[in-house]
């Protein structure tokens, strides 16, 4: 898909990752709504990309709480009365919280599913029919390599990230025939509040933090963003900014128990400094 001109939804836009592909959108000549919880944070966001983009479309920033159903379906419509319709629409809204299975309480687990997983699910339930009548429409989904392969120390990461990648190979596999395009991102450490947590704030345990940052390199949003949109175009599922995700992937297919054996060998490494 060629950006130009389109109309783009993007959700956690507020910093990290989500601020990055607004900014790159918008550079490629997209209409974009950014969204964000945070209300001060989004408004800021979306000055500065007005003041700062080279990009020839418009930029709108809107408070979403996408952890609700009722949260993704007011996101919709005013994207819709702001953009006029929606052609691509990144569910990029994401939280790191939770630690082991003891440790966590219901309560999270909820808000975890709820962010990194439903509210693909419902976004996508309020896009899919209008999208299937006209025989186009774009869904990107951040999950996380984690999804892929694993998070040490995090439960509720781990099982959300496993399950928005479910969902978004789901997406491609039933709507594909009729002309619904589907990504997914998988990065591995990006350099945002949620690999670098700002003190006093809730996250993943250490163990999982430390875990991220001794796999891989650490990238930056904006290179994220890069390969994001060279995906796009291309029209391509998968997004890996880090290429070892896809050797470990392949590892972990091979042979299960020895991958197993390697993250409790890292765990432990971790563990025990």
């Amino acid at each position: 898909m060629e950006l130009s001109g389109k109309n783009v939804v993007v959700t956690g836009a507020a910093g990290g990752i989500g601020a990055a592909l607004a900014r790159r959108f918008h550079e490629a000549g997209a209409n974009v709504v950014a969204a964000d919880r945070d209300s001060a944070r989004i408004h800021k966001a979306v000055d500065h990309l007005a003041a700062h983009s080279v990009g020839g479309g418009h930029v709108f920033g809107l408070v979403a709480d996408v952890g609700t159903e009722q949260g993704n379906i007011d996101l919709i419509r005013e994207s819709r009365r702001l953009l006029g319709s929606i052609d691509l629409f990144f569910a990029n809204a994401g939280v790191g919280i939770g630690a082991l299975l003891e440790n966590t309480d219901e309560n999270t687990w909820q808000t975890v599913m709820n962010i990194n997983l439903h509210s693909h699910r419902w976004a996508a339930k309020h896009l899919i029919e209008e999208w299937v009548d006209r025989g186009d429409g774009y869904f990107c989904s951040t999950a996380s390599a984690a999804g892929l392969l694993s998070q040490i120390g995090s439960a509720t990461y781990s099982v959300s990230k496993h399950a928005a990648v479910a969902f978004a190979e789901w997406l491609a596999i039933t709507y594909g025939d009729k002309g619904i395009k589907v990504s997914c991102l998988c990065p591995q450490g990006v350099n945002t509040d949620m690999l670098n947590p700002p003190s006093g704030t809730e996250s993943l345990d250490t163990r999982g933090l430390e875990a991220v940052k001794a796999s891989g390199n650490v990238l930056e949003p904006d290179d994220v963003a890069e390969t994001v949109y060279q995906h796009i175009v291309e029209e391509k599922f998968l997004i890996l900014p880090h290429p070892e995700v896809a050797t470990y992937e392949e590892r972990k297919v091979a042979d299960r128990d020895r991958w197993i054996a390697g993250m409790q060998r890292l765990q432990s490494r971790i563990l025990n400094g």
